[in-house]
């Protein structure tokens, strides 16, 4: 994962996948289902801000709404990149905001709402002040 500015200056997150053959539906383009794969994986580096060695048994964030805007047909063949941005900060939730990208054309905008969740309470908890310094860093407006 690569981390820079954007060309306005905005700090994100960047990852690149090459597309497999499996990941080809009938139709000849990249299946709808690995969207969300891809989504989840650039999320790493957010997962990181809240779980710095990614300890599933200290995990305090939860997926509460993934939504998929498809806006091209993406293909086999060539590498595409996730670029990873923070939307919107809540009290106890936050949005990540991804665009998928390939040679130059935006194919998919991916909107994920994360929950600051305590597994024991089985609720959600206001967001650190550090962190949530932090994920202001990445907003993209």
């Amino acid at each position: 994962m690569i981390m820079g500015r954007n060309e306005i200056g905005l700090i994100m997150y960047k990852k690149i996948f090459s597309p497999g053959f499996a990941d080809t539906d009938a139709l000849g383009h990249i299946n709808n289902t690995v969207f969300p794969y891809w989504f989840e994986n650039a999320r790493a580096e957010i997962f990181e801000i809240f779980t710095p060695d990614l300890d599933p048994k200290k995990w305090v964030l939860i997926l509460a709404k993934l939504e998929v805007d498809f806006k091209a047909q993406c293909f086999y063949g060539t590498d595409v990149e996730v670029n990873t941005y923070i939307e919107k900060v809540g009290n106890a939730s936050f949005v990540v905001l991804q665009e998928v990208v390939q040679n130059q054309d935006l194919v998919a905008v991916g909107r994920s709402t994360m929950v600051h969740f305590d597994h024991n309470t089985q609720k959600s908890k206001p967001l650190p002040t550090d962190i949530k310094e932090i994920l202001l860093k990445h907003l993209k407006i």
